[in-house]
């Protein structure tokens, strides 16, 4: 099964302490580094997921604006 140009799927294991590694080549391609932060976000319906780094301060942004509503 070949995937969409663009669209990516990996596995990782969690170990003993709940940590997962990033596989290498989803480092490379989200240019991921050491020490860097990320976002995690989660919905017990949806699953779990973790935005590009570059995406962080907009979606800050509208965490905030949603929650002046």
């Amino acid at each position: 099964m070949h995937a969409p140009k663009g669209k990516y799927a990996w596995t990782v294991t969690v170990g003993e302490k709940g940590q997962i590694v990033i596989p290498k080549q989803a480092r490379e391609i989200f240019s991921i580094q050491p020490g860097d932060t990320l976002i995690l976000l989660g919905d017990e319906k949806r699953g779990i997921a973790i935005p590009p780094k570059n995406t962080f301060a907009e979606l800050t942004k509208q965490i905030f604006e949603e929650g002046d509503k």
